[in-house]
């Protein structure tokens, strides 16, 4: 178990209260409605990234095309899968609008390989044509533009590498030069990716160096090896195919969290489109995940968001749970934990159909072969881990605990693909707290839910729960069982409180924040 070393509080709210993390409008308890998730949004780094809704608009038919859609017109125009600024319109104001690849580079300049343009991180005016002006004055008009649609800000995705087309450069001035503009226009996030740098660590090292001198609001992500979380803002566990996706992040988040930051890093895990884990581990997002959920353009299957198993592009209502919980605990970084990771695994393995994967190139991914991952069983950080009865049913789910530094506390089972079937089975959980006081997250399926205090006065608590989507809590003292210093609640109030605000036709598992209080 790695030692606790850091107590700094990142990304704090100033000024809210709620039980130590929310405003105290928000939670006074009347006799009106009032709502255990804050109206203040969350700081956290979370993001919309765009790669997805590139590909969906050009039926993900060539890289070209899908780079090609990353302009003005499909961000803010009103055609046909244009407009991508209005999307999640209830968390927008917690986000920050990623632009991927493509942003910067010629609307005509869309190859891969051999585009002298890769890494120029400047706006490009052919497909930005409204937003004129120097480099950063570009940038700012574009920044203030994506913030009055409600968006926290704007970001996007960096080439790791100098843009040949700019000849011999000295590195730190060219990056000082784009550090600067980021800063003085307000851009919010650089995405890191792949390039000819995208596997040196003195370099990106550098970069952050750089970055936290030149440009210090701007947060930058890093990804391709797990060591560079230690000098990272954000470090990304990089892409999965949806089918398997959830023990292949699981998996990569445990072994991530042996890790320790240095020189000030902040150290975040960011654990892509995965918002039930992300609550359920301390981790940020970046959804992908789009309100186009029918076949592509083309008629055919969406193969990156197939509706098979989890079926994800039906599941919208987890992206706003996920995110609004940020409202009340804010993740925190490798090194700010301790942590226990179960030596059990469960394996997950999915038989492969038609347009199932984006990954065409990899082996075995044709119609009847098997995707085989394994993660462990549980994971905690800052908590023991959560016992689960069913522990030799072949079923049941992952399941994850973490205490946030605020006290705060989420609980969540993660579901399971299985053959051809995603399933959710409910089980019994028990966890271990430190807090009754401190708002506690539930996410998924139980049959039941025990959560366990050193001390609570069970006959002076009133006891309130919120779907997370919703803005007003009930209260369900006596719907509950409070004893022996145990809160007890059943699987039945779990899915009523955490669908109640669920979408029509959305799949998303149960999502809810409960809040004890003492009876004045």
């Amino acid at each position: 178990m790695q030692r606790l070393k850091k107590t700094i509080l990142l990304f704090t709210i100033i000024g809210t209260t709620l039980m130590g993390c929310g405003s105290k409008e928000n939670t006074k308890v009347t006799d009106e409605s009032f709502s255990i998730v804050p109206e203040l949004p969350s700081v956290a780094p979370d993001y919309f990234c765009t790669w997805n809704i590139q590909g969906f608009v050009d039926s993900y038919l060539t890289n070209e095309g899908q780079r090609a859609a990353m302009n003005e017109a499909y961000m803010m125009g009103s055609g046909q899968y244009q407009n991508w600024v209005d999307f999640y319109p209830k968390i927008r104001e917690d986000l920050i609008f990623v632009m991927d690849d493509s942003w910067d580079i010629p609307q005509d300049q869309n190859g891969m390989r051999e585009n002298n343009y890769l890494g120029l991180t400047e706006l490009d005016t052919t497909r930005f044509p409204s937003f004129t002006g120097t480099p950063t004055e570009r940038l700012k008009k574009l920044v203030d533009s994506v913030k009055a649609k409600g968006w926290r800000g704007l970001g996007g995705w960096i080439c790791a590498q100098e843009a040949p087309i700019m000849g011999k450069v000295d590195q730190e001035a060219y990056w000082v030069e784009r550090l600067k503009a980021a800063h003085e226009s307000g851009f919010a996030y650089w995405k890191v990716d792949w390039g000819e740098q995208g596997r040196n660590g003195e370099w990106r090292k550098k970069l952050t160096d750089l970055g936290r001198i030149h440009a210090p609001n701007l947060v930058i992500e890093h990804a391709m090896k797990e060591e560079y979380i230690e000098f990272s803002d954000v470090y990304r566990t990089y892409d999965v195919e949806n089918v398997i996706a959830q023990p292949v992040t699981l998996q990569r988040i445990a072994s991530v969290l042996k890790f320790d930051t240095k020189d000030g890093a902040k150290g975040l895990i960011n654990s892509e489109d995965e918002p039930y884990i992300a609550a359920g581990l301390g981790t940020t997002s970046a959804l992908m995940r789009h309100p186009f959920n029918e076949n592509l353009p083309d008629g055919q299957q969406d193969f990156v968001f197939p509706p098979v198993g989890r079926d994800i592009q039906h599941r919208m209502d987890e992206s706003i749970r996920g995110i609004r919980w940020r409202r009340i605990a804010q993740p925190f970084g490798v090194g700010e934990d301790t942590h226990e990771i179960d030596d059990e695994l469960l394996t997950d393995y999915w038989i492969m159909g038609e347009r199932e994967t984006w990954c065409l190139w990899c082996e075995g991914r044709k119609p009847g072969d098997t995707l085989i991952e394994s993660a462990p069983a549980r994971i905690s950080r800052n908590l023991s881990l959560p016992i689960v009865k069913e522990n030799k049913s072949e079923k049941r789910p992952f399941v994850l605990a973490s205490e946030y530094l605020n006290g705060a506390a989420a609980i969540v089972t993660v579901g399971r693909g299985l053959g051809r079937e995603y399933f959710t089975e409910p089980v019994h959980v028990t966890q271990k707290l430190n807090y009754w006081d401190k708002p506690i997250g539930i996410f998924g399926y139980y049959k039941e839910l025990t959560l366990s205090f050193d001390e609570i006065p069970t006959d002076k608590l009133i006891i309130y729960a919120q779907d997370l989507a919703s803005d007003v809590a009930i209260e369900i003292t006596d719907r509950i069982i409070i004893q022996n210093n145990t809160i007890i609640i059943s699987g039945e109030l779990i899915n009523e409180i955490g669908l109640s605000a669920a979408s029509e036709g959305d799949k998303s598992d149960p999502g809810m924040v409960i809040l004890i209080k003492l009876i004045k």
